[in-house]
Order: structure tokens, then sequence, then C-alpha cells
């Protein structure tokens, strides 16, 4: 970082990382995420709130930060994918940092990527994240360094071994929540904004399109995204109803397409068809016509892959003799007997 001539830090050739926070109805955790973000040690960045049309005291809890780089803009309900889009247009950083409005993320979690990335606007940045549970100290609970953490120069590569799970490795698959990556804008510019549909995998749909769009990914292992899980809750990842699911499917469907679209390797399709499989297993019985779907997709990519959901004990035996499908359905009658 250049200094003046007092010696004092210059934020003049310093990118600037814009920090987008959707917020609907989290007067809980709000001020604890724009904690996190104000905390950061990179020092030239600005906060982004767009508040989706909350009814409770998220707002009024904000405007008790008196900081110059927070900016607050509200607008109708329509979605936290529908809120990053804004909050993407009224910001402008060279680097985008999402961060969800009940999650938190580590002082050194900016400045340890863009140690990584430089200047480069190609490459993504992304850090681990540590998963805990609501009323529990974030801090108690330790990081393991997962596959993703090699990085890579090989989008599609990395994708195919996301999409996977085990068929290629025992360490592969999982799950990338969005606060853990950092994004040039000029890749979201080149790949395009957020699918505005309400639906639980959009971040999954939208960074499978910005790391199409890159050169690679940089990991770090300094900075941490801390994630909040919830043992009940009325947002829409952990809604069950048709809507919320088919969305799911479909932002599946299109992460297949841009992969599928990207690249040649043969390893491709048998992952989307796993993928695909692992859908239609979520889906049975209580969706059969995306159940139906989503098995003859994936039957179309890998006519002969064998899928076997349960991985040990008597379901794992029972579903190897009478098909994972018989297994499924007994545990859905004894399901609804108890109820």
């Amino acid at each position: 970082m250049d200094r003046d001539i007092f010696g004092r830090e210059s934020l003049m050739d310093t990118p600037l990382v814009s920090i987008i926070i959707p917020l609907y109805n989290a007067e809980q955790y709000i001020a604890e995420a724009i904690r996190s973000a104000l905390d950061q040690t990179w020092p030239n960045k600005e906060i982004i709130i767009v508040d989706d049309g909350s009814t409770d005291r998220s707002v009024d809890i904000i405007q008790k930060f008196d900081n110059e780089i927070i900016k607050i803009y509200k607008q109708r309900n329509s979605g936290a994918a529908a809120a990053r889009n804004f909050g993407l247009k009224q910001s402008v950083g060279q680097y985008i940092q999402f961060l969800d409005a009940d999650d938190i993320i580590s002082p050194d979690k900016i400045e340890s990527q863009m140690a990584l990335i430089g200047n480069s606007n190609h490459y993504l940045g992304l850090c681990g994240t540590v998963h805990f549970h609501d009323g529990t100290d974030h801090l108690s609970y330790p990081l393991e360094h997962e596959w993703v953490s090699a990085g890579t120069d090989d989008p599609a590569d990395f994708l195919i071994k996301l999409y996977s799970g085990k068929l290629y490795g025992p360490q592969y698959g999982g799950m990338i929540q969005p606060n853990a990556w950092l994004t040039p804008r000029l890749l979201i510019d080149k790949a395009g904004l957020w699918n505005p549909m309400r639906s639980p995998d959009d971040d999954g749909e939208f960074f499978c399109r910005m790391v199409l769009a890159s050169k690679g990914i940089r990991y770090t292992r300094k900075g941490i995204n801390y994630y909040r899980k919830f043992t009940s809750s009325n947002s829409l990842s952990a809604q069950k109803h048709y809507d919320a699911i088919k969305a799911v499917w479909q932002s599946n469907l299109l992460k297949a397409q841009h992969l599928l679209s990207a690249t040649t390797d043969e390893r491709a399709k048998p992952a989307i068809a796993r993928l695909f499989l692992e859908y239609a297993f979520s889906f049975y019985p209580y969706y059969k016509s995306l159940y139906k779907e989503a098995q003859e997709n994936a039957w179309l990519l890998a006519p002969n892959m064998k899928f076997n959901p349960y991985h040990h004990g008597l379901n794992k035996k029972m579903a190897e003799i009478i098909g994972w499908k018989s297994v499924k359905y007994m545990q859905y009658i004894k399901h609804k007997f108890k109820l």
C-alpha cells in the first residue's frame, strides 16, 4: 500500500471492496454481521445493505451504526437474489463480498483473500467455512480445510469434483456457502447477475457461472466464514413446499447446462448424473413428478450408473436387494404412521 509524505497509508491505489448484505427480518443477527464487516482489516471498503421489505426492527438497528461507509437501501420484498442484484447496482467496488445478514466473517477474511488474488480480476477468492449452531459461540468450533483448499487453475475440474460427491474420490463433494467467496466485479460483469427466482440454491447457480468465467480459485487458510445453522427456520432454505423444491431443481438444471456447455471432460456427465440422482432420492415419494424428471435426466447422462444413497447399515443392504425406492417408500409409510 502506498504512503503519503507523512508516512500514512493511502487508499488511492487500494482496490475498493463492496460488502453486500441482503436483509430480511434479521433483527437478532444483523448487528453482529455488520460488526464483522466493519472489523475487516482490509482498509478500503463499503457496506451496502439492501432491506428486502423487513417488518421487524432490523433497519432501526442498522441506523444506530454511525459510520459513513454503511449505506442502506430498501426494496419491496423480492428475495435475497434480487436484493443482491440491487446492491450490486448501488456498489462501486472492484471486488464483491456477499454476506448474509445472519452470518459472520473473520476480520482477516477479505485481506487474506486479496493478498492471494493480488490485483487480478480473473481469479476468485475462497476461504474455509465453520458451521455453527445458533445460540452457540462461533469461535468455539474448529475449522477443517477440505479438498477445496488446494485451489485450482481448472474451473471445470473444480465443479466436477464438487458435484460428483464421492464418485471420483472420497474427499470430494460438499457445499460452498456464498460468504466464503470473494468475487471480482469483472467476473460478474462477464457471467451475469443473480438469477432472481427464489431458489434455496440460487448461490449454487450463481457461483457455478462465476467459477466457469474465472481462470481459477485461490484459497486462503487464514480467513474464515462463519455460517449460522438453525434447528428450525422460516428461511427459504428451510422450507419444504413445492415451489421452493422446484426452484432448487431448476437451479441444478441450470448448473448442469453451464458445466456441460463449458467442458468436454468425460467425467462431467457422470458427475451431473450423480447429482441428479441425489435429487431424485430427496424428491421421492413426496414430489413424484420432480423425482421422475430428475431420474430421467440422470439416465440420459449416465444410463448405466449404479446408485445407492444409503451408505451403511441395514438400509444399505436392503437397498442392494430391493432397490432404494422401496426402502425410501417404507420409511415414508413408517413416518406417516408415526404422525
